[in-house]
C-alpha cells in the first residue's frame, strides 16, 4: 500500500490504520449543536468552522488493514453533493486503494453522512466486493417501518438509508454487542444516537475505540456528556451511553477515534472533575 503524508496513519495491535475523509459538509447549527434541557444552544466545537447558522463537520473515516482484509468504518455522504463531501473514493486512490479492494464495510449507524457513500449516483454499489456489517437493531429500525421517524431530520434521511441498505442486500451481516468482525475487532453497542448505533473496539495492549457518533462533539460530549443534539433518537439513552463509554475509555486508558472531531480525530479521554476532556494526539492534532 502506498501512503502519503496527507493522512494520519498509525499501527494499533495487528491493525494498520489510516484516517481518511469524505470531506467537509455543512450541517444546520440548529440540528447539530448540543442543547440543554432548556433548549439552550451551545457551541458545536471550539475548533469548528461556523458559517452563518451552519457548522462545517468533519468526516474521519478509518481505513483498517489486516493480513486478510481491508476495512472501512463508515463511508461518508458520497455523491449527495453537500458542501465538500463525496471525497472518500478519491482519497482512497491517493493511498493506492481502489473501491473494489475494500473487503469489509462496518456501518456505525444509518445516518446519511455515514452510509450515503455506499452507492454511486446510478444506485450501484461503490464497494462491490465488500461484505457489510450493521447492528440488527439498527437495520430493523430503518427497514421494517416498525417505528416512525422522530424528527424532520430522520424523515429526510430515511430514504437514503433504505436505498443504501437495499443496494447492499444479501452482502449485509447483522451483528450484536460483543460480536467479532475480524480477530481483535469487536462490536460495542452504543445506542441512543440511533437505536442500533455501534462503536468498534480494537484490542491491543490498550484498546482503540472507534466511537462513531456516540461522542459526536469533541467539546460538549466530554464536558457535558448528558447534553444531546436534536438528532439523537433517544436523548436520555444517548447521554447515559456517552458517559458510560467515556468512563470505560478512562478506565482502560483507551485511545478514541471520533467521526466528527477535528482531523484526525484521534485522542484520549481525561477525567476532569465529574466530566471529561478530549486530549487529541497525532501529528495533525491542534
Amino acid at each position: 500500500m502506498i501512503l502519503t503524508d496527507d493522512f494520519y496513519s498509525f499501527r494499533h495491535g495487528v491493525f494498520d490504520i489510516t484516517v481518511l475523509s469524505d470531506g467537509e459538509a455543512p450541517r444546520s447549527g440548529g440540528n447539530w449543536e448540543p442543547q440543554s434541557r432548556r433548549r439552550r444552544r451551545l457551541p458545536w466545537s471550539r475548533k469548528s468552522i461556523e458559517i452563518d447558522d451552519f457548522i462545517v463537520a468533519q468526516s474521519n473515516i478509518p481505513l483498517i488493514v489486516t493480513d486478510q482484509d481491508i476495512v472501512l468504518i463508515d463511508v461518508g455522504l458520497g455523491d449527495q453533493l453537500h458542501g465538500d463531501s463525496g471525497r472518500l473514493e478519491e482519497n482512497l486512490s491517493r493511498i493506492g486503494v481502489r473501491a473494489s479492494d475494500i473487503t469489509m464495510v462496518v456501518l456505525t449507524h444509518a445516518h446519511s453522512g455515514h452510509i450515503g457513500g455506499i452507492t454511486r449516483a446510478d444506485g450501484t454499489l461503490r464497494y462491490k466486493n465488500a461484505r457489510y456489517f450493521m447492528a440488527a437493531t439498527e437495520w430493523a429500525y430503518w427497514m421494517t417501518g416498525a417505528a416512525s421517524p422522530s424528527s424532520r431530520y430522520e424523515t429526510l434521511v430515511r430514504s437514503t438509508a433504505q436505498a443504501a441498505l437495499k443496494a447492499v442486500g444479501v452482502r449485509l451481516t447483522l451483528v450484536d454487542d460483543g460480536d467479532e468482525i475480524v480477530p481483535d475487532m469487536r462490536v460495542l453497542i452504543t445506542e441512543g444516537h440511533t437505536p442500533g448505533h455501534i462503536s468498534l473496539v480494537l484490542e491491543s495492549d490498550i484498546p482503540l475505540i472507534i466511537t462513531g457518533d456516540a461522542t459526536a462533539n469533541d467539546t460538549v460530549s466530554f464536558e457535558n456528556p448528558e447534553m444531546t443534539t436534536c438528532i439523537d433518537r433517544d436523548p436520555s439513552v444517548a447521554g447515559n451511553t456517552r458517559r458510560r463509554l467515556l468512563e470505560q475509555a478512562v478506565a482502560s486508558h483507551a485511545k478514541l477515534l471520533g467521526f466528527h472531531w477535528p482531523y484526525p480525530g484521534v485522542g484520549r479521554a481525561d477525567r476532569d472533575g465529574a466530566a471529561f476532556r478530549l486530549r487529541q494526539i497525532g501529528k495533525f492534532a491542534q
